[in-house]
């Protein structure tokens, strides 16, 4: 019977100092990435409640995407030769929750699942030469990343960043939450500055998100090869990180206020909370863009009684501080660049009359962040939105 490892098993390897990272076999395709990226999402379903996900019209809308997406995965001899190996719970051949795959090695048994040479008179449980958490986080990071053979031609634009930043033609700002993450941006991670020097062709998963692979370098002569929302969701992890701005970083999206700057409010991007199914289903990718020049959350507070926010609570997932420039034209300006996208459908205010709100797209986050960019960068016009490739494209 093959045995499996458990998220367990891999933190008490990790805790030993030992890579439990599985070998690259050569870059995936975009095909491939969806595949395993949808297996992910159910996996973890698995992982937090205890059991394959379910059918049935009284199950969460989630779950019942899980259950039909499982079913088409098992069906597909390509899905489950990409899958097989990333199986640990067995979940392709699975029946029931009883056939699940529970079963956790002892350690010399795991050890040798993973192919690690075990003494016979190696007690695993006796813990020599424990190394402190910083040496271990330190071990774990290098572990994924691998050294970058070109640096000789990164380590200029590092050099030249350093400088830079100390006589303050750069600056640092916090990073927000799942910000737009694309080639040529600078990060401050774990305290290494990062740079985004490569990014692959994007492509949407099963679960309707944005991604694409990267190719990130760091000021240490490493490199690694991840997902976009692999590299957010470290930024997000770490409490420190910044963004690193551009030279030219300008009024319109100011951090710092100028003594004669004109303070001109923000532009914010919001998501519903709403239980509409068809809004639930897409919520990731259902965004409305406005601007306003008072207070965000001020202007939400009352955003279950307006049709404006589709009548249900929303969240704010982005917002760009102004100045110096004029609201309702930039306002105007970024409704009619994602004019295609706009999301077309009625509602019932509370007086019983029809309405249909004008300010929601079905655009990622991060398509929104780079057209913002591209604003700033006074290129727009350059630039069209595509439907197809959910990406900007040049007209």
């Amino acid at each position: 019977m093959p045995k499996y490892t458990t998220d367990d098993d891999l933190d008490l390897l990790n805790e030993l100092g030992i890579d439990t990272a599985p070998p690259q076999s050569g870059q995936r395709s975009a095909r491939e990435e969806r595949i395993i990226a949808g297996f992910e999402e159910i996996d973890r379903f698995v992982y937090e409640q205890g059991r394959l996900p379910q059918h049935g019209e009284d199950g969460d809308i989630f779950e019942r995407l899980y259950a039909v997406r499982l079913d088409r995965l098992r069906e597909s001899e390509e899905c489950r030769a990409v899958l097989k190996p990333l199986d640990s719970r067995g979940l392709l051949d699975a029946i029931d929750d009883a056939h699940l795959t529970t079963e956790t090695p002892v350690d010399e048994a795991l050890l040798t699942a993973l192919g690690l040479d075990v003494a016979a008179d190696n007690d695993v449980t006796q813990l020599v030469n424990v190394r402190s958490r910083q040496e271990i986080k330190a071990a774990e990071e290098i572990a994924q990343r691998t050294s970058c053979p070109d640096f000789e031609q990164f380590k200029p634009i590092f050099d030249k960043l350093q400088r830079q930043l100390q006589s303050g033609d750069r600056q640092t700002i916090k990073y927000q939450d799942y910000a737009a993450v694309k080639e040529g941006d600078l990060f401050i991670l774990d305290g290494q500055k990062v740079l985004v020097a490569e990014t692959g062709e994007p492509f949407v998963s099963d679960y309707g998100r944005f991604d694409r692979r990267l190719r990130v370098v760091y000021d240490n002569a490493t490199e690694s090869d991840l997902l976009v929302r692999s590299l957010q969701r470290a930024l997000n992890k770490d409490k420190s990180s910044r963004r690193i701005t551009t030279p030219d970083f300008g009024p319109l999206f100011s951090h710092v206020e100028a003594v004669d700057d004109l303070p001109t409010g923000y532009i914010y991007v919001l998501r519903s909370r709403s239980d509409h199914p068809f809004i639930a289903e897409n919520r990731s990718v259902i965004h409305k863009i406005g601007v306003t020049g008072g207070d965000v959350k001020s202007r939400i507070a009352n955003a279950k009684k307006d049709p404006t926010y589709l009548l249900a609570e929303v969240k704010i997932v982005a917002t760009f501080k102004l100045a110096n420039i004029n609201r309702k034209g930039l306002e105007a300006l970024l409704h009619k660049f994602f004019s295609s996208a706009r999301l077309d459908m009625e509602l019932q205010d509370r007086f019983g009359s029809q309405v249909q709100p004008r300010e929601w797209f079905l655009v990622p986050l991060e398509v929104i962040e780079e057209a913002i960019e591209k604003i700033k960068e006074g290129t727009i016009d350059q630039f069209r939105y595509d439907r197809e490739t959910v990406s900007l494209t040049r007209s």
